[in-house]
């Protein structure tokens, strides 16, 4: 598996485990909910594992920006946002700081 293959995964399972959680305390949900949710964010972690990467630090800082891109398209598929300019630059600066980490992985 390839490494975008794995962030990708991962910030999906993240994004839905953390949205279960939020659904059952901020939006009243039924408490069942969170069972999903765990196993999400239990996926999440294990798909973290699969990013070729030669420490877990860089792997996960890396993933940071990943999960804030990928937090932004959940915005508008699933919650119906759209998001802002400001949003779409911020998100942009964090995945060229992850691909900055990524490119320096294993060079030094």
């Amino acid at each position: 598996m390839t490494s975008a293959l794995a962030y990708a995964v991962a910030a999906l399972a993240e994004i839905a485990g953390c949205f279960a959680a939020w659904a059952v305390l901020r939006q009243g949900a039924n408490l069942l909910w969170l069972l999903p949710g765990a196993a999400s964010l239990a996926l999440f972690a294990l798909a973290l594992t699969w990013v070729e990467a030669d420490a877990a630090g860089r792997a996960f800082a890396a993933y940071g920006g990943v999960y804030i891109a990928a937090s932004l398209l959940w915005l508008w598929a699933v919650e119906g946002q759209v998001p802002t300019g400001w949003d779409l630059a911020g998100a942009a600066l964090c995945l060229a700081g992850a691909g900055v980490i990524l490119a320096g992985a294993g060079r030094e």
